[in-house]
């Protein structure tokens, strides 16, 4: 699934994507037209991104976009979750979120290690394990 240019994609992007108001909106636009390789989130990304979307014609776009071929999906089942729970646990301090817990758990499922993300400061605390740091794809 590690395939040159795949991106793990956290909310902030898809959130920037949708509402045009959005500081990053110019941003991030111009880095998806840009980009040529795969997109891959989980379900709690897109479950906060239902939740900070400005309307629900935005949410249907971005899951439309998906159904197209847009993005890939991975699970979010039990086992993922318990190491979802493992990840929120040690970064207590900062909040970690599901939503970035569940990108720690991809990167670990996948050999993926580059994340598409306006949150820079989490993603550059976060490490996995060995102590390998995320690469971040910044517009």
């Amino acid at each position: 699934m590690n395939t040159p240019n795949t991106l793990l994609v956290d909310t902030g992007p898809l959130v920037a994507l949708a509402d045009k108001r959005d500081a990053a909106h110019v941003a991030c636009t111009t880095f998806l037209a840009a980009h040529r390789g795969r997109l891959i989130t989980t379900w709690a990304v897109l479950t906060e991104f239902s939740h900070l979307t400005p309307t629900i014609a935005a949410t249907l776009r971005l899951y439309r976009w998906i159904d197209r071929g847009g993005m890939d999906i991975l699970p979010l089942g039990r086992d993922e979750l318990v190491r979802a729970i493992d990840w929120i646990e040690k970064y207590a301090d900062r909040p970690m979120d599901l939503a970035d817990a569940s990108l720690v758990v991809a990167a670990m499922n996948t050999g993926i290690h580059t994340v598409w993300t306006l949150d820079r400061n989490d993603f550059d605390t976060y490490r996995l394990p060995g102590r390998k740091r995320f690469r971040l794809a910044m517009p």
